[in-house]
């Protein structure tokens, strides 16, 4: 190496693989919306990607749009409508992003609980209603259960017989008796 413009040359195309790729305009198809992700944060990925892109093409980013944004009530609002630009998609979804807070909000606040007439006598809770109830008693010894048999099992239950049955005498089928043959037994 005699000189620095040549050890440049070297470092680059020893490092070269580490370098991002250069995006492309299809790269914008690979922008999904996740499962849980609101639509502000997708819009905003979105938007990221077509400002990197430096994107002209409205059709694409619409069509890129509708592609990778998740099935529910606004995808099937922007199927209605068939926006032909960007701004037409945004419109909506700016609306559909404040009511899609709106809610978030209302659900993340705690709903007050309504008052008591302080009239009324309240109610027991059933802790303090079976405290009441109960007198104290005797302790008594640890007494193992006794074992439970239901009734209507040990009725349905088949006497066992032990008794030894010809394989001839089981087998109904002509023929079939005298083709067969007893195993040997093993001693």
């Amino acid at each position: 190496m005699t000189s620095f413009p040549q050890l440049t040359k070297l470092f680059r195309a020893q490092y070269i693989a580490n370098r991002a790729p250069t995006p492309i305009s299809y790269d914008l198809f690979d922008i999904r919306q996740y499962q849980g992700e609101s639509l502000k944060e997708f819009l905003h990925h979105f938007g990221a990607q077509v400002v990197r892109l430096n994107l002209k093409d409205e059709r694409m980013m619409v069509h890129a749009f509708r592609k990778g944004i998740v099935p529910g009530p606004f995808s099937e609002s922007l199927i209605r409508s068939h926006p032909k630009t960007f701004a037409e998609i945004r419109r909506p979804a700016m609306a559909h992003i404040a009511a899609e807070e709106e809610v978030n909000e209302k659900c993340t606040c705690m709903v007050p609980t309504r008052p008591r007439a302080s009239g009324r006598p309240q109610p027991l809770r059933v802790h303090e209603a079976t405290m009441e109830k109960k007198t104290p008693t005797k302790q008594q010894p640890y007494q193992p259960r006794k074992s439970q048999t239901r009734g209507r099992e040990r009725e349905n239950v088949p006497p066992r017989h032990d008794f030894v049955v010809e394989l001839k005498d089981l087998i109904v089928i002509p023929n079939v008796a005298e083709r067969l043959k007893v195993p040997p037994q093993d001693q």
